[in-house]
């Protein structure tokens, strides 16, 4: 998401009653906690380059990483993320990994 798509759905967001809200978050549950989340874009280019698409844990030599759910919620800085809901990953790794390539600026090696 670019920092003006980001502005919009944050527009859109202020927008809404306190009912739709509700409404949204009762069918996506806390996913609407990200828009206010502040990314650490050198932390997040750092851990991009660990990142294991196909175990989806990060690699560091030959030790595998798999942050926990409340490691993540402190990583983002969002507290407020429900531990004990589900929450699916990416459909499509590729079209995942070469999204997150091209966030950070760095090439396919």
């Amino acid at each position: 998401v670019t920092q003006s798509n980001l502005q919009k759905l944050k527009e859109v967001w202020d927008q809404w009653d306190d009912k739709t809200k509700q409404l949204f978050y009762c069918n996506y549950g806390d996913l609407s906690y990200l828009l206010d989340v502040k990314v650490d874009k050198h932390l997040f280019q750092a851990l991009a380059q660990y990142w294991n698409p196909t175990y989806s844990c990060f690699t560091f030599g030959k030790v595998d990483l798999v942050p926990t759910v409340e490691e993540y919620t402190t990583l983002l800085r969002c507290p407020r993320i429900q531990a004990n809901k589900v929450y699916s990953r990416a459909a499509n790794i590729l079209t995942f990994l070469k999204k997150l390539m091209t966030i950070t600026r760095m090439s396919e090696q």
